[in-house]
């Protein structure tokens, strides 16, 4: 008996959130999602409050909490800087 070769239907998602027109805010909105659990993540292994993560940012509670709500995409690589030296990791960054 033949097996049957599962033929895509379609274009693949990338293709279709481009044809829409929202492939890049879609990357945008992923890419800070993943930053902002790795930040998180990392304050919990440090156990680390968001009070006692501010301070060792420099920077006040409200501007952390902006950082790690995952809806915004506003912050700048200088405070994912601050952020990643805070909690004794690195920042990097690459284009693909």
């Amino acid at each position: 008996m033949a097996s049957k070769k599962n033929i895509g239907i379609g274009s693949s998602l990338d293709s279709f959130l481009a044809e829409e027109g929202v492939l890049g805010s879609c990357e945008e909105q992923a890419i800070k999602e993943i930053l902002a659990d790795q930040i998180k993540a990392a304050m919990e292994r440090e156990h680390l409050t968001k009070s006692a993560m501010a301070i060792r940012m420099q920077t006040s509670r409200r501007a952390l909490d902006r950082l790690l709500d995952p809806s915004n995409t506003s912050v700048t690589l200088h405070t994912l800087q601050r952020a990643a030296l805070a909690v004794g990791r690195q920042l990097r960054l690459e284009l693909v």
